[in-house]
């Protein structure tokens, strides 16, 4: 009888870790079908380009379905999230928060020169020998970080959930100097005039705007909404709940696209195996790929673990096991915004993050805690410096380091967004950059591994800042009888005289015995 009882219980245990992995197990599935795939309609198949698109087909599918949920999902998290705190407890998150971006990023980027200049993978090779693929991105430093600062202020919201601003260049015609003589000038002065326009070229920057959501303008309009809804009392407390059924219907669709998503993932994996055309790229820039990868898992494993386990003081690699799903999928679409609705789900489901922390800290980390990509551009740089024998001094390097940083905080969470800002690193430090064409050919793979480790990075900051701000929460909690299972979630609990009545105010319930909703001010605005 014990033995039959073993085997059910082991049973029994089987079937729960079945069904609670059923989808990352089906997703591990899917990529190793996708690979398999891929090589066999590769060797066996002559597709033209048109009918690797149509191959594609239902990849493309899966990533339209997951950008549909960006917009309403971090619009409704943000406003909800922000909401429930108070201003001085959303002021110390969103400190922290930053606090740990910018120092995660900084310690990436001189991982990331430490190892490029310790393995040196420029040196051993000639860039005339390595094939060069796309076109170089049209871009200056001084604009592309102003047009930063003014994606952070659209001036218009409808349009900046598809379009962001981007700054262009037009190149002025010389002014023309009237001459108040008739007789002939000389051909020295001719010569001089026609030097001096040479060399002093003006320029106007045209406004203009290219598609792609501002996550950014997105993310700063709603943390002011919610600030504002918060100090609102009652009379705000109907749209925050309209926000919090919007954020709960919005993740009931997430759970209906993770049921097509491996067979999306297999596909899309498929699709960019066939469609490689020159797989010798690999072998050439072996070396470069192998100094971006091993700094990508030095920091993913060592380092990141190592801030989590200082801080928490909990295991790192089960926690990094509960966002195995999000990984997955960032390596395999390459997109942090599109992974998000899955971060949201694995950080708040698997490891039970509260929810007014993952909100907040989430769709602002997917925005600008750009990890891997900084870590990539400093690798590139160097990189690009071995390839043409340029010497770079410890100013030059600290100018890679700090440029890095700030650029990679610019890269939208889209895929290839790391080379537009790579031309901002190497234009600082006086690099060509139309040298960029060299890394594209190879940029697609290194992009995924990359994107792992910033949703990793984000998953891990939402841990920490819970940890940090345990207090306030508490605080909170004890103030407005909170329900930290589900602190957005409306609940009513019958008595025997009365129905007591919660309703939600600033992260807080405040109860009444009497029919009528009352409220109590729980913000410290």
């Amino acid at each position: 009888m014990d033995v039959l009882g073993k085997r059910e219980r082991r049973r029994c245990h089987i079937k729960s870790f079945l069904k609670r992995n059923w989808l990352l197990i089906a997703t591990i599935v899917s990529v190793v079908l996708g690979i398999g795939l891929g090589v066999v309609v590769r060797e066996h198949a002559s597709l033209s380009q048109l009918d690797k698109q149509y191959f594609g087909f239902p990849g493309e599918v899966l990533m339209r379905m997951l950008k549909l949920v960006i917009l309403p999902l971090i619009i409704s998290s943000m406003i909800t999230g922000v909401a429930a705190l108070d201003s001085e407890v959303s002021g110390k998150i969103g400190l922290r928060a930053v606090l740990y971006y910018f120092t995660t990023t900084i310690i990436a980027v001189v991982l990331g020169i430490l190892l490029v200049t310790t393995i040196r993978p420029g040196v051993s090779q000639d860039a005339d020998h390595i094939d060069r693929a796309g076109t170089t991105p049209n871009v200056t430093t001084v604009d592309t970080l102003l047009d930063l600062v003014r994606n952070m202020f659209p001036e218009n919201l409808v349009q900046a959930c598809f379009q962001q601003y981007k700054s262009q260049r037009k190149e002025l015609p010389p002014p023309k100097v009237p001459t108040e003589s008739t007789t002939f000038p000389s051909l020295t002065t001719i010569m001089a005039t026609v030097a001096q326009n040479l060399t002093q070229v003006d320029y106007k920057v045209v406004g203009g705007y290219s598609d792609g959501m501002n996550v950014l303008g997105v993310i700063v309009f709603c943390v002011a909404f919610g600030l504002v809804i918060g100090k609102m009392g009652e009379r705000g407390r109907i749209l925050l709940e309209f926000f919090d059924a919007l954020n709960e219907a919005t993740m009931k669709l997430v759970q209906i696209i993770m049921c097509y998503m491996p067979i999306g993932i297999m596909f899309l994996i498929a699709a960019k195996i066939i469609e490689v055309e020159n797989w010798d790229i690999f072998r050439k820039m072996g070396l470069y790929m192998v100094t971006v990868l091993s700094g990508l898992a030095i920091h993913s494993i060592v380092f990141l673990p190592l801030i989590y386990f200082v801080i928490v003081r909990k295991n790192p690699y089960t926690f990094a096991l509960g966002m195995a799903q999000a990984l997955v999928t960032a390596l395999m679409i390459a997109s942090s915004s599109a992974t998000l609705p899955i971060t949201f789900r694995c950080a708040e489901e698997n490891n039970r993050i509260d929810k007014r922390i993952t909100r907040f800290v989430l769709p602002v980390g997917a925005t600008i805690n750009m990890d891997g990509t900084a870590l990539y551009e400093a690798v590139a740089a160097i990189f690009i410096a071995q390839l043409n024998d340029m010497a770079l001094d410890i100013g030059q390097i600290v100018t890679i380091s700090i440029t890095a940083t700030v650029a990679s905080i610019g890269a939208a969470g889209v895929p290839n967004a790391g080379l537009v800002t790579m031309v901002i690193v190497l234009t600082a430090v006086g690099l060509p950059a139309s040298d960029v064409t060299l890394i594209v050919a190879v940029d697609w793979l290194i992009d995924r591994f990359r994107t792992m480790i910033n949703v990793l990075g984000d998953a891990f900051g939402a841990g920490i800042v819970e940890k940090l701000s345990r207090r306030e929460l508490e605080r909170m909690d004890v103030t407005s009888d909170v329900d930290v299972a589900n602190p957005f979630a409306l609940e009513t609990t019958l008595d025997d005289e009365d129905c007591e009545k919660k309703s939600y105010v600033n992260g807080g319930f405040t109860v009444d015995k009497s029919d009528a909703i009352s409220f109590t001010e729980t913000s410290q605005f």
